[in-house]
This record gives C-alpha cells, structure tokens and sequence, in this order.
C-alpha cells in the first residue's frame, strides 16, 4: 500500500492524523494507550500534537493491524523487534571507514544527488514553516512556565 501524502509540517492535530490514517480519533486515542512508544504532545489546552513520525508509526500499526492481520500484542512485538534492529542503509550511503593510516588526509564525501547546497523556494518555505512552528512551541513554553 502507498504511503498517503500528508502536509509537509511538524505538528498535527488529532483530526488530520485520523484523515491521513484512515482512522476515528477515538481509535488514535486507543492505541495511545496500548502502544507506550506513541507519545503526542499537548498543547496548554490539552489537544493532541503529533509529531511526523508519530504519524508514520500510526501508519505502520495500521498497516499490522488492518493489513496483516496481528493482533495488538503481535503489532507490540513486531514494532519492538523492528525497533530493536534498524535497517541498514543502503551501500552507497554507508560513510567510508576511518582508519589511523587516513589521519590527516583529505577525505572525498560524495552528496546523493538529492542534496543540494543552494536553497530553493520549497527549502526557504519549510524553513519559514519550522520557524514558525518552533515560534509557536516557544510561546507555549512560556505560557506554560509564567
């Protein structure tokens, strides 16, 4: 199954995580509770903020629950042994070993190709995007010590 698109920002309120899910918020709200590793933040007023990655450990216990048929239990298990064993990157991406006979010597790093150096307007906008986030998180913290 193809990963749904969701809006390229850090926080979501219960209500989009359900649409992209495909789920009701009263079953995120369920499995909150018996999956310890999905911890929302709140805001002052007690709605739910998930994280992206939050969002995509939602879709991943769906797709256990839903698709492959285990049990909640099951879903528990498998996301600790996947948790437990990270993928491995692939080959063209594992950093050259260092080695004392190196020290000193220039080292060639080559980028993916994906990665440019020159911002673009979608960069400059994700960029606005988490400062405003990180701006809006800031004055939480605030409110939240005064």
């Amino acid at each position: 199954m193809d990963q749904p698109e969701f809006p390229n920002k850090l926080y979501f309120r219960i209500g989009e995580v359900a649409k992209t899910v495909g789920v009701k918020p009263y079953v995120l709200r369920y499995w909150e509770t018996e999956f310890p590793i999905l911890k929302p933040g709140k805001t002052p007023s007690h709605h739910r903020l998930y994280r992206r990655r939050d969002v995509e450990l939602l879709l991943e216990i769906k797709r256990l629950l839903y698709e492959e048929g285990f049990t909640i239990a099951g879903a528990k298990k498998q996301l600790k042994d996947t948790e437990a064993s990270p993928p491995q990157p692939p080959q063209d991406q594992i950093p050259p070993p260092t080695s004392p006979e190196l020290e000193g010597t220039e080292q060639i790093v080559q980028l993916p190709e994906a990665v440019t150096l020159e911002p673009t307007s979608d960069k400059r906008q994700l960029l606005r995007e988490i400062r405003d986030d990180l701006q809006v998180l800031y004055k939480m913290l605030e409110n939240k010590s005064a």
